[in-house]
C-alpha cells in the first residue's frame, strides 16, 4: 500500500492545503494528514478543532486520514510506515527551506520528500493571512472550505 504524509499545523486549512491534499489522495492509496502539535503557539483553532474540519472537509477523498503529532515527522513516519512526505510549495522561497528539511529527513531515516507546485491560484496563500485578513473583516470566502469559513467567522466573532 503506497502510503504518503502531508504536515502541517493547518490554523486553520485554507483551499491550498486542500489542494495539495487533493492532488496527493490521487497518487497515493492513504494519505496521512498530521496535524502538528506546538506546544509553544496559541492557535486560533485547538489540535481537536483542526482535526474535526480537517476529517469533515477530506471526507470526499475517502482514503484520508487525520491525526495530531509531536515531535519529529520522521518518527511519526516510522511509526506508521509512510515512505513519503508531500510538501506543497509555492515560491522560491519555500523551496530553500523545505530542501534543508527534506535532506535532514532523508539523512534520519530514508523518508523522501516530494515537493508539489502550489496551484498558482493558491501562491500566496498561508493560515496566517487568512487569519489577519478575516480578524480586520476581510472576505476570504475563496480562500477556505465553506465550513472552515463558518468555524472561522465564528471564533472571531467571539474574539
Amino acid at each position: 500500500m503506497r502510503r504518503a504524509v502531508c504536515p502541517g499545523s493547518f490554523d486553520p486549512i485554507t483551499n491550498g492545503h486542500l489542494d495539495i491534499i487533493a492532488r496527493a489522495s490521487k497518487l497515493y492509496d492513504v494519505v496521512h494528514v498530521a496535524v502538528m502539535i506546538n506546544q509553544s503557539k496559541q492557535g486560533l483553532f485547538t489540535v481537536e478543532e483542526r482535526i474535526d474540519l480537517i476529517r469533515e472537509i477530506t471526507a470526499e477523498f475517502g482514503n484520508v486520514e487525520v491525526e495530531a503529532f509531536h515531535g519529529l515527522l520522521v518518527d511519526f513516519c516510522k511509526q506508521r510506515d509512510i515512505p513519503a512526505i508531500v510538501k506543497g510549495l509555492r515560491a522560491v522561497s519555500d523551496f530553500d527551506y523545505e530542501l534543508q528539511m527534506a535532506q535532514m529527513n532523508n539523512g534520519l531515516s530514508g523518508v523522501e520528500t516530494l515537493f508539489v507546485p502550489t496551484n498558482p491560484t493558491y501562491s500566496f496563500l498561508s493560515s496566517s493571512l487568512v487569519k489577519e485578513v478575516a480578524a480586520w473583516g476581510g472576505d476570504v470566502s475563496h480562500l477556505v472550505p465553506p465550513r472552515v469559513l463558518g468555524a472561522l467567522t465564528e471564533r472571531l466573532t467571539k474574539k
